[in-house]
């Protein structure tokens, strides 16, 4: 009976260290969000609350486990949040939800390998083609196997499969849930001026009657990025090329054949920053290029006007400059502006211009923000104005 009592004892001991490395997770963030959109009648005002709830144990047989809630209340609503009928108000897709975030298992038993299974974050490169929209209160999670390698030095293997991608517009909405067949890889390799990184994404959504538009954005996409900076005493040089090929995928009903780059140099000095780029993303009069899993709002302007590529294509030239200090009691404070002109990567339609400005401050586990990004049409959309205040916790 000695070896038994033996192996539940260390059993018993695996999962009590499991228990005594319980952490807990905590996000809670504030939001006022305002939009004035021609020509719709009604402003946007919506103030939302978001929590996320949860909890990350310590390990045992090499495995932890995390689970965690998100909770979006909406307080004030004069604002269509894509669920709730206001279509005389601009969108703010921040609808009421409550549901599972993420549910996974990590595993490290395989030397230098970890494999997570589950409902889970994937953020890959600057999250341009994969990300989780953290922006918006309702975050986007993947329901997925995901196995990331480093047993070579310098390299880093990451391969996913999703079979289902949970949106942003939350699961009482028919665009929440986008099911299907999806590898994400991902190889990078770190050289001494940078990191190059070679990705394929194929992407499958399912036909369906209640969102028939993801099947049009199924694609196979191949492309490389590089990216890197060069540090002096006081400055820092970055600078960063991306390119990529994208054709249809699986029950695509669509032809198209489209290509996509971008380009950036940014450097810094004793906390100020500058930054120039060009994103030009291709079209073919029908599609344009798509990016269906991408944290969009990080790209082509805060004012959300180019979520969906059109179908003449995109190029978009920026530039920002910005200054981050450490100012009193808090721990940092900052403020960017940015610059973007926007116009049809086929033809020569000019789309329109749009300036955004964000001031942020950061205080221990306390971050507060105002943001404004004022879009102003030429011969696309309508012009638009939002504006933001947030303060959010994390701990």
């Amino acid at each position: 009976m000695t070896l038994p009592i033996a192996a539940m004892a260390g059993e018993s001991d695996s999962v009590g260290s499991a228990f005594a490395g319980l952490k807990p997770l905590l996000d809670a963030r504030l939001r006022f969000e305002h939009v004035e959109q021609q020509p719709l009648a009604n402003d946007a005002e919506a103030l939302t609350l978001r929590a996320r709830l949860g909890f990350e144990t310590g390990k045992v047989w090499n495995t932890t486990l995390l689970a965690e809630g998100e909770f979006v209340v909406p307080i004030g609503s004069d604002y269509n949040s894509t669920t709730n009928g206001k279509l005389t108000y601009p969108v703010v897709a921040d609808p009421e939800n409550y549901e599972l975030n993420r549910l996974q298992l990590t595993n490290t038993a395989i030397p230098d390998t970890t494999v997570t299974l589950g409902r889970q974050r994937i953020l890959l490169d600057d999250q341009r083609f994969v990300g989780n929209v953290g922006w918006r209160q309702n975050e986007q999670t993947f329901d997925s196997v995901r196995v990331v390698n480093r047993s070579v030095p310098n390299l880093t293997l990451d391969v996913s499969y999703v079979s289902q991608v949970n949106r942003v517009f939350g699961k009482e909405s028919p665009q929440g849930r986008y099911e299907g067949k999806t590898w994400l890889t991902n190889v990078s390799y770190l050289l001494p001026l940078g990191r190059l990184t070679a990705f394929g994404y194929e992407i499958e959504f399912r036909p369906d009657p209640a969102a028939p538009a993801a099947v049009l954005d199924s694609s196979r996409t191949y492309g490389l990025r590089f990216s890197g900076e060069i540090e002096g005493k006081a400055t820092k040089v970055g600078y960063m090329l991306s390119g990529a090929r994208q054709r249809q995928h699986a029950d695509n009903p669509l032809r198209f054949d489209l290509d996509y780059f971008q380009a950036e140099l940014n450097a810094s000095y004793r906390g100020i920053q500058g930054g120039l780029g060009i994103e030009r993303l291709a079209g073919d009069g029908v599609k344009g290029f798509t990016t269906p899993l991408a944290t969009l709002h990080k790209f082509q302007g805060w004012a959300d006007k180019f979520l969906t590529t059109p179908p003449d294509g995109i190029v978009d030239r920026y530039a920002s400059i910005g200054w981050t200090s450490k100012a009193g009691l808090l721990d940092a404070l900052s403020a960017v502006a940015v610059y973007h002109d926007y116009e049809a990567e086929r033809g020569s339609l000019e789309y329109g211009s749009e300036i955004d400005l964000l001031l942020q401050a950061r205080w221990q586990r306390w971050n507060a923000a105002i943001k404004y990004a004022d879009y102003d049409a030429d011969a696309w959309l309508t012009d638009t104005a939002k504006w933001w205040i947030q303060l959010e916790y994390a701990w």
